[in-house]
């Protein structure tokens, strides 16, 4: 397993490095990453049917499109991004939940017990959802990524993924919304330790290289970001 930490806060740089990671090598890695405010569609959803463009125009939230499915997300710099590149195994189901066992531990570790739900998404005792995923099937590659809710706005959560034209006719896949809560808060609420955002995730990274047996965390060579940058998801 190769763990990789994005520098970048650039949603365009970062979905188009999940893409070259997939499709130009051939190891298992582990890509985390954090993005400037933005929303995230799923390949096989309407824009319009699933955000309130207005609202993401008017407070510069842009809005791109992934290759996987699933249902549209919100990131910001309080929701890290965890994206699981690996190798097809014959027999082995895409929707399989063991890649998320790997992030379950480290909450864990960090006294953050959650469960998986029936999508392969992550809820806090309570019925609060904290982590959507979704999955991108190749013929020899499977990319599994999701998002971490630790301090993000949930006030510009809610207003960009709450669309005006509610009710329209679309062969779309919808979302499913989901009430939701940060982890920061879930700290909080139990008088455990709520480190700032950029810590937090620090913690993450440490305990999942650990996890892995790994000395160092690795970024993307010169190589890697040239092939990246002509890659665009903005809509």
């Amino acid at each position: 397993m190769t763990l990789i930490h994005s520098n970048s806060h650039d949603a365009s740089f970062n979905l188009a490095a999940e893409e070259y990671l997939f499709s130009h090598r051939s190891d298992e890695i582990l890509f985390l990453y954090v993005n400037e405010p933005c929303v995230v569609v799923g390949r096989n959803q309407d824009v319009l049917s699933e955000i309130d463009r207005d609202f993401c125009s008017e407070n510069n939230i842009p809005v791109f499109k992934r290759i996987s499915g699933g249902g549209t997300v919100y990131h910001d710099l309080g929701n890290l991004n965890y994206c699981f590149i690996s190798n097809r195994i014959q027999g082995e189901s895409p929707l399989d939940t063991a890649f998320l066992q790997p992030i379950v531990h480290v909450l864990a570790d960090l006294q953050v017990e959650v469960f998986i739900g029936k999508r392969n998404d992550l809820w806090l005792p309570g019925g609060h959802k904290i982590s959507g995923t979704a999955s991108h099937v190749g013929k020899t590659r499977i990319l599994r990524h999701g998002t971490l809710l630790y301090d993000a706005d949930l006030n510009n959560l809610e207003k960009s993924l709450t669309p005006k034209a509610a009710g329209s006719t679309t062969r779309a896949i919808a979302s499913v919304p989901s009430p939701v809560k940060n982890i920061r808060s879930y700290l909080k609420e139990r008088n455990f330790l709520a480190p700032e955002a950029d810590s937090f995730f620090g913690l993450i990274v440490q305990k999942l290289a650990g996890l892995y047996c790994l000395d160092a965390v690795s970024g993307l060579n010169s190589v890697e970001i040239s092939g990246i940058l002509p890659f665009s998801h903005a809509l």
